[in-house]
């Protein structure tokens, strides 16, 4: 990966540029929208980009989650959409902004990110099928894409449920 790509916040003024990459990574206007919708919604807890000397490359977005089930509410966030441009995939750019990201929810006292992705990427970074824990997503998605790293070890012991993403992931 190229030397030259910095991991930062998101800032006012990177809407256009966070749009474009979603929709060239996905093909499709899905997950830009559902980042502007977080976006107006206020919910955006952690909204991190790639920069290169050519501009904004990659991005990645936390939400907060709800886990129903019983006993101690437990501190979630979502991991996703995340995207970088096809041209700098393969590269390590979104490797540094999950691990930068993950290190990020940390640091706000989060206990949990799920995410709803690719099970051949997302397990270098500790994520294991939701199944592992006894949590589901609230969306028919295959066991093995759906997604959970225990930032705070042990906290899913003994613990089961449906994992609740925000309204802005219901777009239609």
């Amino acid at each position: 990966m190229s030397s030259f790509v910095q991991v930062r916040h998101a800032r006012q003024g990177d809407e256009d540029a966070i749009a474009r990459v979603h929709d060239r990574a996905f093909g499709q206007l899905t997950e830009s929208r559902i980042v502007a919708a977080v976006r107006r919604a206020g919910r955006a807890v952690i909204s991190l980009v790639a920069v290169d000397p050519s501009g904004i490359v990659g991005h990645v977005l936390f939400t907060p989650l709800a886990v129903d089930s019983p006993g101690q509410p437990i501190s979630a966030l979502a991991l996703g959409p995340m995207a970088v441009f096809p041209e700098v995939q393969r590269s390590g750019v979104g490797s540094r902004l999950v691990a930068a990201g993950l290190e990020a929810c940390a640091l706000t006292g989060c206990q949990v990110v799920a995410v709803i992705g690719h099970p051949g990427y997302y397990p270098r970074f500790g994520f294991r099928p939701g199944v592992t824990y006894g949590l589901r997503s609230e969306f028919a998605v295959p066991d093995d894409v759906f997604m959970i790293a225990e930032l705070t070890a042990g906290v899913l012991m003994g613990r089961a449920g449906i994992v609740r993403y925000t309204e802005e992931f219901r777009l239609e």
